[in-house]
C-alpha cells in the first residue's frame, strides 16, 4: 500500500529533469498512441510529431480524432494518421490491428494510453467483461499482442533503440489487486463499485507491464508502466460535479501528464527501463509489491489469453 509520503510526492511532484525539447529526433520512427484525440495522448502524439516520428492516433471517435490531426498540423505542421480503435470491442482492435500490419512492418513505439474512469455500473465490453477492465488492460493487451510482430521487428532492426511499450497506470493500482471474481458481471463486482474496479484495471496495467518485460525483454521490448500523474483529462467525464470541481485544485494541464510516458518511450535513459514502474515526472516509483509477482503476471497473461480464445472460437 503507498504511503502519504508517495501520494503527496506523486500528486504534487517535483520539477521535471526531463523536457519535451529532451526528446531525440525519432525521424523514421512509427509510433502509435491510444486515446490521442485529447488530453496526455494527443500531448504525446504533439511532442512525437514535433521530432520527426510518423504517429498513428488510435481512437474510437473519429469525428474528434480528425479534429485532433487538424489541430496537430497546425501545432507541428505534420500530418498524423487515424486508426479507428475501440478497446472495448475485441473484433474492432483486431481490425484496427491488421489495418496498421497492412500499412507498416515496424512499430517502434506504442503507448497503451486511452482508458475510462467510473463508467456507470451497468457497462460492460462487447463480450461481457467489465467496461474498465476490459478497455484499460484487455483491449490493450490484445492489441499489443496482434502488433508484436511489428513490435519484435522494429526491435531487431534498431537494437540501440529497441521498442517501447509504454502502458498508462495511476496511483490508484495500490489500492486494489485483482478480484477475477468481478470481471465479469455479478454481485461482488456491483459491491466492489466504479471507483475500486478502476484501481483494478490499472494494477492490471502495472502487472501487465511487468509480464511483458519478462517475457519479451530479451528481445529488444522494453515495456514500462506510467504514472501519469494528476491530469486535467475528460476521463474524468463520469465523476459527479463536486468531485470534478474539488479535483481541480490538484490537476495539471496534460502537458505535464505526457512527460514520463515521453521519458519512457524515446529518450536513450528509457531504454534501461524495462519492467519499471514510473512516476511524476519522468521518476522510477515503486509500484505495489504484489504486482510485481511472476505468478500473479502469469495468473493474469492466461486469463487474457483465454478472454481472447474465446472470443476468436465465437
Amino acid at each position: 500500500m503507498t504511503g502519504f509520503t508517495d501520494f503527496l510526492t506523486q500528486s504534487f511532484p517535483a520539477k521535471s529533469i526531463f523536457k519535451v525539447e529532451d526528446i531525440p529526433d525519432l525521424s523514421g520512427k512509427v509510433a502509435l498512441v491510444t486515446g490521442a484525440n485529447t488530453g496526455v495522448g494527443l500531448e504525446i502524439a504533439k511532442a512525437l510529431l514535433f521530432r520527426n516520428a510518423k504517429v498513428y492516433i488510435a481512437s474510437r471517435n473519429q469525428e474528434k480524432a480528425e479534429a485532433a490531426i487538424e489541430h496537430l498540423r497546425g501545432a507541428t505542421g505534420k500530418e498524423a494518421v487515424f486508426l479507428k480503435l475501440d478497446l472495448a470491442a475485441l473484433g474492432v482492435v483486431a481490425e484496427a490491428a491488421k489495418r496498421f500490419l497492412s500499412r507498416e512492418t515496424e512499430l517502434h513505439m506504442l503507448f497503451n494510453n486511452g482508458g475510462v474512469l467510473g463508467p456507470p455500473i451497468d457497462q460492460l465490453t462487447d463480450n461481457g467483461i467489465d467496461l474498465q477492465f476490459g478497455t484499460n488492460v484487455l483491449g490493450h493487451y490484445y492489441l499489443t499482442s496482434f502488433l508484436l510482430p511489428a513490435l519484435l521487428k522494429a526491435a531487431s532492426s534498431d537494437p540501440s533503440f529497441g521498442a517501447r511499450v509504454v502502458t498508462t497506470s495511476s496511483l490508484g493500482h495500490h489500492f486494489q489487486d485483482i478480484n477475477y471474481a468481478t470481471l465479469k458481471d455479478g454481485p461482488e463486482r456491483r459491491k466492489m463499485g466504479p471507483q475500486r474496479l478502476y484501481c483494478q484495471s490499472k494494477y492490471g496495467n502495472v502487472v501487465f507491464a511487468a509480464e511483458l518485460s519478462r517475457r519479451y525483454g530479451k528481445q529488444g521490448i522494453i515495456s514500462t508502466s506510467v504514472h501519469p500523474g494528476s491530469i486535467k483529462s475528460e476521463i474524468h467525464r463520469h465523476m459527479n460535479t463536486l468531485s470534478r470541481f474539488l479535483m481541480k485544485a490538484i490537476l495539471y494541464e496534460p502537458s505535464y501528464g505526457a512527460l514520463t510516458s515521453l521519458w519512457a518511450g524515446t529518450t536513450d535513459a528509457g531504454k534501461e527501463l524495462n519492467g519499471k514502474y514510473l512516476v511524476p515526472w519522468a521518476r522510477i516509483g515503486s509500484p505495489r509489491p504484489d504486482s510485481q509477482d511472476p505468478e500473479v503476471g502469469g495468473k493474469l497473461w492466461a486469463w487474457l489469453e483465454e478472454q481472447v480464445a474465446e472470443f476468436e472460437k465465437a
